[in-house]
């Protein structure tokens, strides 16, 4: 296991010494960490099974999941269910995606008929249906593509995680969680009290939380070093808080994050309003540079996360890739997300083009990392836990090599305007929200 940190460290490090170098070859962070941990997986091929099968990797990967989803829930800019584009987000994750899960269950029955149905089949779709755009940031930043589809992506990006996570964990208890095996009716009846306790910690930790780091604030008692150390601790100690008392911590830090953001929203607001000078206290960015180490922190998490999923591709591909599993994913990518997500903005506001350029641009990672090896962890060994696996690295890796590697082509391909190559109107506005 040292050697495995050492080999993590010296990855990430490799990859942030010539990260600016990288970028312009459209080489990011997932592609070289993803392509170390192939190689290191190689070399310790046999020490791979062990270094995830763990207790501490579970560990790992259930704080890495309860940050990320801390932070897509406060670092959602520009984009309430409701804002600018009014309905569009609320479609695409209250039609599209339902939607998209019930075509990943029906293509998993058709392709896996030894799988159980129907749990472990959601299961599969939980992992491989949400969006998330780690290994694809620069495409929510290309200004080639119209500002209200790249609100749109940012938006459902940062929410959908948080709605599918319930589910997931329901699913992964009636499927044969070996810590917490139920029948229907018993994972119903765990399920509701740890969604009830922890949207009550979310909510209680998130207010309570940004009305502290507020008040500490105006009253001068932080330094910009303390406020990044605050901030960086609200998702741990909510997760942790919400877990101790028998709580989903998953949800719980979701809802801290959006209660903690629509708060602090307020606070700022009412502040400036009492004091001319806390518009330079409690200006617009104030949180940006609090936000900085949890961001970092997140940055890093990722970029070890993509290093497992090139050590877990050793281990997943060396039986094989079978056609099934290849077929499933390439489906996931392309037309399970595509269809849905044009069905569900059937006369809406955007065109034909904007519709199929939310359909493509929805890469998959860090996300469907975390449900993979919570769902390979937990499982019983056996062939439901490997095919997850399996799944689950074969679809981030398309994703890396469409969204990733391909994201440039991807875009100018989608952007290509019909006469000329001169960009719709909607293409030249301005910058729109990215998280």
């Amino acid at each position: 296991m040292n050697s495995l940190l050492l080999m993590i460290a010296v990855a990430i490090a490799v990859r942030s010494f010539a990260a600016a170098r990288l970028d312009r070859w459209n080489l990011g962070a997932p592609v070289v960490t993803v392509a170390a941990g192939v190689v290191i997986g190689l070399v310790n091929e046999s020490s791979i099974a062990l270094a995830l099968n763990t207790e501490a990797t579970l560990y790992v990967a259930e704080i890495v999941l309860a940050v990320l989803l801390f932070v897509d829930a406060t670092e959602v800019r520009g984009g309430r269910l409701w804002g600018s584009s009014p309905g569009l987000v609320a479609r695409v994750l209250l039609i599209a995606m339902p939607l998209s899960l019930l075509a990943a269950v029906l293509l998993g029955w058709l392709l896996f008929p030894d799988l159980p149905w129907p749990m472990l089949l959601l299961l599969l779709a939980g992992v491989v249906v949400p969006i998330d755009f780690a290994p694809a940031e620069r495409v929510v930043r290309d200004r080639g593509l119209p500002s209200r589809v790249r609100s749109v992506l940012n938006v459902e990006s940062g929410y959908n995680d948080g709605i599918i996570s319930p589910l997931f964990l329901f699913a992964l208890i009636l499927a044969g969680d070996q810590t917490q095996q139920r029948t229907p009716l018993d994972a119903l009846a765990t399920v509701l009290p740890f969604a009830l306790k922890a949207l009550l910690v979310g909510v209680l930790f998130g207010a309570a939380l940004a009305l502290l780091l507020t008040a500490a604030h105006r009253a001068g008692w932080l330094t910009e070093q303390s406020g990044r150390i605050a901030v960086l601790l609200v998702p741990l100690l909510t997760y942790t808080a919400t877990v101790a008392i028998d709580g989903n911590g998953f949800v719980a830090s979701f809802i801290c994050g959006v209660t903690f953001r629509y708060v602090h929203r307020l606070a700022k607001a009412r502040h400036i309003h009492r004091s001319p000078a806390g518009r330079d206290l409690l200006r617009a960015g104030v949180l940006d540079e609090d936000f900085r180490l949890l961001e970092d922190f997140t940055t890093l998490l990722t970029m070890t996360l993509w290093f497992v999923v090139g050590v877990s591709a050793v281990l997943a591909f060396s039986a094989g890739l079978p056609w099934q599993v290849a077929l499933f994913c390439f489906a996931a990518i392309t037309v399970v997300r595509i269809l849905p997500v044009h069905l569900s903005l059937a006369g809406s506001a955007l065109s034909q083009r904007e519709r199929l350029q939310v359909g493509v641009l929805g890469p998959r990672g860090t996300t469907s990392v975390v449900f993979g090896l919570l769902a390979f962890n937990r499982l019983p060994e056996g062939p439901a836990a490997d095919t997850i696996l399996l799944v689950t690295v074969t679809l981030v890796l398309g994703s890396v090599l469409l969204h990733g590697i391909g994201a440039g082509p991807t875009v100018r391909w989608l952007t290509r305007a019909k006469s000329a190559g001169v960009l719709p109107p909607s293409a030249q506005r301005g910058d729109g929200a990215v998280r």
